[in-house]
C-alpha cells in the first residue's frame, strides 16, 4: 500500500494546525506545520497585512512537497498544514511521492474570523482572511480529498476527517 499523506488545508484561522496535531497524534504519523516551511520575507510580509504572491508561495510550497517526499522515502504516512488555496498550490503538493489526499476544513467566515480574532501568537492577522476567502478555489473532482465543516470542536472535527478519509472502517 502506497505511503499517505494527508494534507489539512483551508484558510487562516479553519483550525489547520489543532486538528493536524490531533489527527496525527491519533494515526501516530509526523505531523508537520506548513508556516514552519516558509522563509523569513513571507512571514515578514503576511505579519505586515500584505498577501502573499503565487511568486512567494512557490519555494514554500516546493519545501512542503519536498518534505513528503522524504518521509515517503522513509515509508512513513505523515499529516501535515498547508492552507493549499488554489488548484495550482495543490498540484506542486501532488508531486509528492506517495498518495497526497486533502482534508478541507471549512466554515462560515464569521465563525473562521472570530477564531482569528481570539488567538494568539500568530503573524497572520484577520484583515487579510477576506483575501484568503476570495482565493480559496474548493476541491475539485479531479483531486482526492474530503471536505468537513469545522462548526464543532477540534476533536469531532477529527471524528468527521477519519470518517471521510476512511470510510470503510477503522483506520
Amino acid at each position: 500500500m502506497p505511503v499517505e499523506h494527508v494534507v489539512v488545508m483551508g484558510v487562516a484561522g479553519s483550525g489547520k494546525t489543532t486538528v493536524g496535531r490531533l489527527l496525527a497524534e491519533r494515526l501516530a504519523r509526523p505531523y508537520a506545520e506548513a508556516d514552519a516551511f516558509h522563509p523569513p520575507e513571507n512571514v515578514a510580509k503576511m505579519a505586515a497585512g500584505t498577501p502573499l504572491t503565487d511568486d512567494d508561495r512557490a519555494p514554500w510550497l516546493a519545501a512542503i512537497r519536498d518534505w513528503l517526499t522524504a518521509r515517503a522515502r522513509d515509508g512513513q504516512d505523515t499529516v501535515v498544514t498547508c492552507s493549499a488555496l488554489k488548484v495550482a498550490y495543490r498540484d506542486v503538493l501532488r508531486d509528492a511521492e506517495g498518495r497526497v489526499r486533502f482534508l478541507h476544513l471549512s466554515g462560515p467566515g464569521e465563525l473562521i474570523a472570530d477564531r482569528m480574532a481570539h488567538r494568539a501568537g500568530h503573524f497572520m492577522p484577520t484583515s487579510l482572511l477576506p483575501s484568503q476567502l476570495a482565493t480559496l478555489e474548493p476541491l475539485t473532482d479531479a483531486e482526492d480529498g474530503v471536505t468537513v465543516v469545522v462548526d464543532v470542536p477540534p476533536a469531532d472535527v477529527v471524528e468527521r476527517a477519519l470518517r471521510a478519509l476512511h470510510p470503510d472502517g477503522p483506520v
